[in-house]
C-alpha cells in the first residue's frame, strides 16, 4: 500500500476540502497517488504491478520524451490555454500508464490542489496498453480561504488501446474567486471502453471546458455523465463530444444540471462518421432559483447507417411531485430534497463500486449544505 497522504501546511478546513473531492488521505482504498500543491509534487506513487504514476518530468525522462503520446490527443495550438502550458519550460502534471494486461481493482487518485500560485497548469497523460483497465479519480480543489483570483489549466490526453479501458471520474470543489479551463481529449482503438465522470456541484467562477473523445476503433465505446450545480456568480461552460469513426462505435453523453441563480451553458456534439455506429446525447436541466441554463445538442451524421439522438429538457421542480411525497410524510424541504437528489442520481453502466460510490458522496456533501 502507498505511504498516506500529507499535505505540508495544510488546515483541517482545507484537508476536509481535499476529502470531499475524494482524496482517500489514508490510502485505505487506493493504490496509487499522485498529488501537486500549486507547482510542487508532494506525491506520485503506486504499489499496483504494472501501473505507474509518475510526474510528467519524470515520466518524460524515461520514456524518451514520450513522444508517441504528447500532444496528440490535444493540439498545443489549441487555443491560448494549451499555448500557455506548451510554452513552460518545467512542464508539470502526471503520467498514468497500466501496462499491458495489468487492472487495478482499487483506483488511483490524482489531487490537484490550488493555494499560493494565481496560475496552476499540468499536462496529464493517461495510457491503458492492450488489453489493460484503468481506473482513477481525480480531485480538484483550491484552499477554503483564497482571497485573490486564482486559474487553472488543465490539459489531459487519454490513450485506450485495443480492448483496454480507462475509466476517469473528476471531482471539482473550487472557490468563487477561481477559473478552471481543463483541455482533454481522448483516442479510443479497437474495443476499447473510455468513461468519463464529471461533477461539480459548489461555488465557482468560471468552468471551461469541452473534452472530446475520437472512437477510432471497431466496436469502441464511450459514455460521459457530468452533475453540475451552478450558483450565484458562477459561470459554467462546458459538454462533451465524441467522434464515431470505427464501424460499431458508440457514444451516450448525459448530463443533468441544476442552477440556483448562476449560468450553465451545456453542450454535446456527436459526429457519426461511419456507418454502423451509434449516439446518444441527454441534458436535462432543472432551474431553482432564476438562473440560465442554454442547452445546445447537435448531433452531425454524414454517412448512411449512422443512428444518432438526442433529448434535451428544462424545467422546474413539478409541485404535484412535491405535494405527493408530502402525502406520504414528508415535510416541504424533505420533500424537495428527495426529487432533486433522485434528479441528480445518476448511474454510470460499467463504473467500478468505488468511483460510484464517490459520485454519491459528492452529492451527499451538496445535498448537506442545501445544494
Amino acid at each position: 500500500m502507498p505511504s498516506p497522504v500529507k499535505f505540508p501546511g495544510l488546515s483541517k478546513v482545507d484537508q476536509d476540502r481535499v476529502e470531499e473531492v475524494g482524496i482517500d488521505l489514508g490510502m485505505t482504498n487506493r493504490c496509487g497517488s499522485y498529488l501537486q500543491m500549486d507547482q510542487d509534487i508532494v506525491q506520485s506513487e503506486c504499489s499496483q504491478q504494472g501501473i505507474e504514476v509518475l510526474s510528467f518530468k519524470k515520466a518524460m525522462e524515461k520514456y524518451d520524451g514520450m513522444k508517441e503520446y504528447t500532444w496528440q490527443a490535444v493540439s498545443p495550438e489549441k487555443d491560448d490555454i494549451t499555448r500557455y502550458v506548451a510554452a513552460q519550460k518545467e512542464p508539470k502534471g502526471y503520467v498514468i500508464i497500466a501496462h499491458k494486461g495489468s487492472n487495478n481493482i482499487l483506483p488511483i487518485q490524482a489531487c490537484l490542489y490550488l493555494g499560493r500560485e494565481e496560475i496552476q497548469h499540468v499536462h496529464n497523460i493517461i495510457v491503458a496498453e492492450e488489453g489493460a483497465e484503468l481506473h482513477i479519480i481525480s480531485g480538484c480543489t483550491s484552499g477554503a480561504h483564497v482571497g485573490k483570483g486564482g486559474a487553472h489549466y488543465g490539459i489531459s490526453e487519454f490513450f485506450v488501446r485495443k480492448d483496454a479501458k480507462i475509466s476517469f471520474t473528476m471531482i471539482h470543489n473550487w472557490s468563487e474567486n477561481i477559473e478552471v479551463f481543463p483541455r482533454s481529449a481522448s483516442i479510443v482503438e479497437d474495443n476499447g471502453v473510455f468513461l468519463s465522470n464529471y461533477v461539480c456541484m459548489q461555488p465557482v467562477k468560471k468552468i471551461q471546458m469541452y473534452p472530446t473523445a475520437t472512437l477510432k476503433g471497431v466496436n469502441s465505446v464511450a459514455r460521459f455523465s457530468s452533475v453540475v450545480i451552478s450558483t450565484p456568480g458562477s459561470y459554467m461552460d462546458l459538454g462533451s463530444r465524441a467522434i464515431l469513426e470505427g464501424v460499431g462505435a458508440s457514444a451516450e453523453l448525459i448530463t443533468r444540471a441544476i442552477t440556483k441563480g448562476g449560468t450553465i451553458i451545456s453542450r454535446g456534439h456527436i459526429n457519426g462518421k461511419t456507418a454502423g455506429t451509434r449516439g446518444h446525447l441527454e441534458c436535462k436541466g432543472l432551474i431553482l432559483k432564476d438562473g440560465v441554463i442554454y442547452a445546445i445538442p447537435e448531433i452531425e451524421g454524414s454517412v448512411v447507417g449512422t443512428e444518432l439522438s438526442h433529448e434535451a429538457a428544462v424545467g422546474k421542480l413539478a409541485r404535484d411531485e412535491i405535494e405527493y411525497l408530502m402525502s406520504r410524510g414528508l415535510d416541504e424541504d424533505e420533500a424537495t430534497a428527495t426529487i432533486i437528489r433522485g434528479f441528480l442520481d445518476v448511474k454510470i453502466a460499467g463504473l467500478p463500486e468505488a468511483l460510484q460510490r464517490q459520485i454519491d458522496a459528492s452529492i451527499d456533501v451538496a445535498e448537506k449544505a442545501g445544494f
